[in-house]
């Protein structure tokens, strides 16, 4: 298996892999990481699903995509800050009938202001975790053996962990970061649970950290609020890869198609990545790696058993 790292790009780590035969749902197509993500999987011949809040904004976003792979990308409607539209997402999806072998939960936002979505879960929850949930689980029937489940989370994680009891700081302080902090934990929760439940079967889950990027998803941070995260996205001294600074958005892609399509199912199956490796466990803040409470099994079953609560619905 070839190496790879920090600053591989999404081309690099795909370099020889055809995807031709195979499907693909990424969602979050409307631009940054989602659009990478889906032109590298449509440039090695993969159909690509691309789910987007914004139809029209994901097709300006996409139109070189189509130019160049004319028939192997196609978009659906996919609010997840609104149960009511990943259902009616997920539905369409399951009446089709196509399998899925790649399914990407790629959309987000982050550090955003306090607001609730339709549904009155905190924002960032609601969107990052909450709605990936349902839509997940809802076509988890079209994920054949062999199928992987990769969901974008980030050294964010470590920002805080999922509060079971206060999901929705409905009693505590908001605090922008440790939402997003949460959301994250919760999004590497679900591939845990997600990848025990299926791994029986054939199908596995991973989480991902992209790195540090300059995307759309930073439209809600302040420059000092950028500074904070860049505490944890880049070392404090040292002449290393990841002291360069951001990432490029292929580089920031290039994880999340690594553990979908080139590193083996049992090396990142219930696990979480970063520069394009499996991350090692962190009992403190730091640059790399993962915290243990966001790997933790008795966690990510009572993570699964509370997110179900709250969406009301059972998997």
């Amino acid at each position: 298996m070839k190496t790879f790292g920090w600053e591989s790009t999404t081309d690099e780590v795909l370099e020889g892999v055809d995807l031709a035969g195979k499907r693909a749902l990424v969602t979050g197509v409307s631009a940054g990481l989602g659009v990478e993500t889906a032109r590298a999987l449509a440039a090695h011949g993969a159909e690509v699903v691309g789910a987007a809040r914004d139809l029209a904004k994901a097709a300006v976003a996409t139109e070189a995509i189509r130019e160049a792979c004319s028939d192997r990308l196609s978009l659906i409607e996919l609010d997840l800050a609104s149960l009511a539209s990943v259902r009616a997402a997920a539905e369409a999806l399951v009446a089709e009938g196509r399998p899925f072998d790649l399914v990407i939960a790629n959309a987000g936002v982050m550090a955003t202001p306090f607001a609730r979505t339709a549904d009155g879960f905190e924002l960032q929850l609601g969107t990052n975790h909450l709605g990936h949930f349902v839509l997940v689980n809802r076509i988890a029937s079209l994920m054949p053996m062999g199928a992987r489940l990769v969901v974008l989370s980030s050294i964010g994680h470590q920002f805080g962990d999922f509060d079971l009891e206060d999901p929705n700081f409905e009693r505590k302080p908001y605090d922008s970061f440790a939402a997003y902090g949460a959301a994250k934990t919760a999004n590497a929760l679900f591939a845990v649970e997600f990848d025990r439940r299926h791994k029986a079967h054939g199908v596995r889950a991973a989480a991902v950290h992209p790195g540090g990027i300059i995307t759309e998803l930073a439209r809600h941070m302040t420059e000092e609020s950028i500074r904070q995260m860049m505490a944890l996205t880049r070392p404090q001294a040292g002449e290393t890869p990841r002291g360069r600074g951001f990432k490029t958005v292929p580089q920031g892609a290039a994880t999340t198609l690594w553990a979908a399509a080139t590193a083996p199912a049992e090396l990142v199956g219930g696990r979480y990545c970063e520069d394009c490796h499996v991350a090692e466990l962190t009992a403190t803040s730091t640059t790399q790696g993962v915290r243990p409470y966001a790997l933790d099994a008795a966690h990510a079953r009572a993570a699964w058993a509370k997110s179900e609560e709250l969406v009301g619905e059972r998997f």
